[in-house]
């Protein structure tokens, strides 16, 4: 059968320094198990900062499958209220498109008492992290079992007990959010122990805390719940986003640029921060902004993806393209994903000097990159192959940008108000 499509592209010529100011958005890994939060609530939940991405309109489709209506409003604000009940199914053609869905399992389970939730992206429960957030829920008096690719868990009530989330690599970011939202409704105190202290789990919890629920310890491993009878609705604004926030630090950085950042806070980038000082990349306060500048002569160094407040795996592909110019050879080490690692065939074809070996890359710099057609793999290295864009000499083209759509509001407008020559453009495909 003969279809056609449309793809998006970028074309880039490269080159340009970046200057001006840009405002970062709400937190994508944020937004996301928030939204999902507001399954709990009794009444309207009122959320400002909300980013407009592909990801958060999937959970809003999501949720309104689930008996959710939601409405956005301009500026970023959605409301959101749960008016029926009866479906906890949330199925695969949804969930297959976000890993993220799974954050609906926990409030399913703990408001509805059963959940069916389709594994995510075609992982299967041994795999990190789902098996971890099954356990936890387990842990609480959930029952589960999997069933034509579904995760389906019943309870007839959820009682607090204390739990250990540490995988063999580390904390569980999106398990913390899912067992943590279902303790708020469990009969009695949860205790969870190596819980993700991530920026976005401490937004969840006060964001619960808003609805009524007694959370004390987010922030550090160990995290306390005391269970109440119901939530309610609240008005909250989600954090800025420290990955977009750390995007731009780098974009400016890898132009020579100077670039001002509103909305950043720059006390969840710490660890970002002093790998760049290293680098020579200069990043300063100056009154409700950030000031990203770089000298012209980038220092090699080494770095470390781990759980924060480490260096955030989501910004290694970037910060991987910024010493790609370096003078010398850097060593990037990944302990959260080893595999992620798909941006470094695509570096090369820019020009970039890396090698593999293991869970490092080697990384030679060299005097400059060349434009190139590369192809985006997931949404951090579609990031990185934009930055590689912006610097190397005559045009670039990426494609699949839809990846970036899932986790960069108007992320090439950004860059366009900053100076940079990128521009999206559209192609038709056909399949048969």
């Amino acid at each position: 059968m003969w279809m056609e499509s449309f793809v998006d592209y970028f074309v880039i010529n490269g080159g340009k320094r970046l200057r001006g100011t840009v405002e970062v958005s709400g937190a994508k890994n944020a937004a996301l198990p928030i939204l999902a939060a507001t399954l709990l609530c009794e009444g309207e939940v009122v959320l400002h900062g909300m980013p407009d991405l592909a990801d958060v309109r999937t959970m809003e489709r999501l949720l309104n499958n689930l008996g959710a209506t939601n409405t956005r409003e301009p500026g970023g604000t959605v409301r959101v209220k749960v008016e029926d009940e009866m479906n906890c199914h949330a199925d695969y053609d949804l969930v297959r498109q976000m890993r993220a869905s799974i954050c609906v399992l926990g409030p399913l389970l703990a408001k509805r008492r059963q959940a069916r939730v389709s594994l995510p992206g075609g992982c299967a429960i041994g795999d990190r992290p789902v098996n971890l957030h099954v356990q936890g829920l387990m842990g609480l008096g959930g029952d589960a079992e999997l069933v034509s690719g579904d995760i389906v868990m019943k309870a007839k009530a959820l009682t607090g007990t204390e739990l250990f989330l540490g995988g063999p690599f580390g904390s569980t970011v999106t398990g913390t959010a899912n067992i943590l939202m279902a303790a708020t409704l469990a009969k009695g105190r949860t205790v969870i122990e190596s819980a993700a202290c991530e920026p976005e789990v401490t937004d969840l919890a006060n964001f619960l805390n808003a609805c009524g629920a007694q959370i004390t310890g987010h922030g550090s491993p160990r995290i306390t719940i005391d269970g109440v009878e119901q939530l309610h609705g609240c008005e909250y604004t989600i954090i800025p986003d420290r990955i977009e926030a750390g995007s731009f630090l780098m974009a400016g950085a890898i132009t020579n640029g100077e670039v001002r950042l509103r909305n950043c806070r720059l006390e969840h980038l710490l660890a970002v921060v002093d790998r760049l000082r290293h680098i020579g990349v200069s990043v300063e306060r100056d009154g409700d902004e950030v000031v990203v500048a770089s000298a012209r002569r980038l220092e090699p160094v080494e770095v470390t993806s781990q759980p924060y407040p480490g260096f955030p795996t989501d910004l290694q592909a970037q910060i991987m393209t910024l010493l790609c110019l370096a003078d010398g050879n850097s060593i990037i080490t990944e302990k959260i994903y080893p595999d992620r690692f798909m941006h470094v065939a695509e570096l090369g074809r820019l020009g970039a000097k890396l090698r593999k070996e293991g869970p490092t890359v080697i990384v030679e710099g060299v005097k400059r990159l060349v434009g190139a057609q590369v192809m985006a793999s997931d949404l951090r290295a579609s990031a990185a192959l934009v930055l590689a864009g912006l610097i190397a000499k005559g045009e670039t083209r990426i494609n699949r940008v839809y990846h970036i759509d899932r986790g960069y509001e108007k992320f090439e407008r950004k860059l366009m108000a900053l100076g940079a020559e990128i521009e999206r453009r559209t192609e038709s495909s056909t399949d048969d």
